[in-house]
């Protein structure tokens, strides 16, 4: 599974960090970005898809990413198979 966020309908809750800090962070932008081990998916964290990366989620985490998506106030955070 795979996951990502859509900056653009983030409010920046941060309800997705403390559900699942394993794959989301919330940074200076105050928006929410994914992460793939140390890979924050942000321009501003050196990587240059910004936060158009898309995750790999680890198999642990499956569920507490599927619960800060269901618990997500601006719906932003997408699974993908």
């Amino acid at each position: 599974m795979r996951v990502w966020v859509d900056q653009e309908m983030c409010t920046g809750s941060g309800m997705c960090e403390a559900i699942a800090p394993d794959v989301f962070v919330l940074l200076d932008d105050g928006l929410s970005h994914v992460k793939d081990a140390d890979r924050v998916y942000a321009r501003s964290q050196g990587n240059p898809q910004g936060a158009d990366g898309v995750a790999t989620v680890p198999a642990d985490q499956l569920e507490l990413v599927v619960e800060a998506a269901q618990q997500c106030p601006g719906m932003c955070i997408h699974i993908e198979a």
